[in-house]
């Protein structure tokens, strides 16, 4: 099994990447967590240069979500919504809507910001924005408020119980697969 995740963030330093990063190590044996980095290379959506072939970082973007078994994504929240890059590969992601690969993918959506309420307007926005694609959003919920101060130099919660809701989150994704598995 294969989890794709994207930070919603290209900031070098960026909490949310680093929070992905931590998710990888809460996969169980047999289960790979690749970051897909190269949201600064899609460029800004336009539908008349939406064509075959698609820009390359547009390619390489769907093939990763559509060779991935679900998607787990970590959001930072500007201007109380969803980072422009972001919507942006999201945008290009949904085309062909009816055909496009996260129809019917299992999503988590995470996020973390130095904000007090950790994103979750812009989880809120994103899950939206998902849900519209097709993608089947889970119900994985963590917020990382004032993430300088909540995430350690390595991306690790350091209060418990956001450790677990990352755990949890994680859980959740895989469970949502596995239940996608059971209906087929």
């Amino acid at each position: 099994m294969k989890i794709l995740a994207i930070a919603g963030s290209v900031r070098r330093d960026s909490w949310n990447r680093s929070l992905l990063e931590t998710a990888a190590g809460l996969v169980p044996d047999g289960v790979e967590l690749e970051l897909w980095s190269r949201l600064k290379d899609v460029p800004p959506y336009d539908e008349e240069d939406d064509v075959e072939p698609a820009p390359a970082a547009v390619a390489d973007l769907r093939d990763a979500i559509a060779g991935a078994d679900a998607v787990l994504i970590a959001t930072p929240e500007y201007n109380s919504s969803i980072p422009g890059v972001l919507k942006n590969a999201i945008d290009w992601a949904s085309r062909p809507l009816a055909a496009n690969p996260l129809r019917n993918k299992p999503v988590a959506v995470i996020g973390a910001s130095t904000g007090m309420f950790g994103a979750v307007w812009a989880q809120a926005e994103l899950r939206k924005v998902l849900g519209a694609t097709g993608a089947r959003v889970t119900e994985a919920e963590l917020a990382v408020g004032h993430a300088h101060e909540h995430l350690d130099a390595g991306g690790h919660p350091v209060d418990p119980a956001q450790q677990e809701a990352l755990r949890d989150s994680v859980q959740v994704l895989l469970g949502e697969r596995e239940n996608l598995e059971v209906a087929a």
